[in-house]
């Protein structure tokens, strides 16, 4: 079972497909926010974002992590360390063959 986010940035909001539910994580209410201009980062770096914004629980994951990944500066070495727990990895492995993992905490 997912745990839930402490949602610090208040990026959560419901989507509704057919009968079901999803909760999302808009990085895009952050710069609404006045929280930093996430559409400034290379494309992996807002599915991290993302990914901190789901599972910030305050302790693996904390809002100063998010802050910190929010204010990257691709000239600076950073020292920080940023939790990652992948939900889902696609990817070949050595035969070509796609592999994929799936796995929700």
């Amino acid at each position: 079972m997912a745990r839930k986010s402490l949602d610090s940035f208040k990026t959560s909001s419901t989507l509704k497909v057919g009968k079901d539910s999803y909760t999302i994580y808009d990085i895009s209410l952050l710069e609404k926010a006045g929280h930093g201009k996430p559409s400034r980062l290379p494309f992996s770096l807002r599915i991290l974002l993302e990914n901190l914004l789901r599972n910030e629980d305050g302790e693996s994951v904390t809002k100063d992590d998010i802050k910190a990944l929010l204010s990257w500066d691709p000239k600076k070495k950073s020292d920080k360390e940023i939790a990652f727990m992948p939900a889902r990895v696609l990817l070949q492995d050595f035969t070509g063959v796609p592999a994929v993992v799936d796995w929700q905490s």
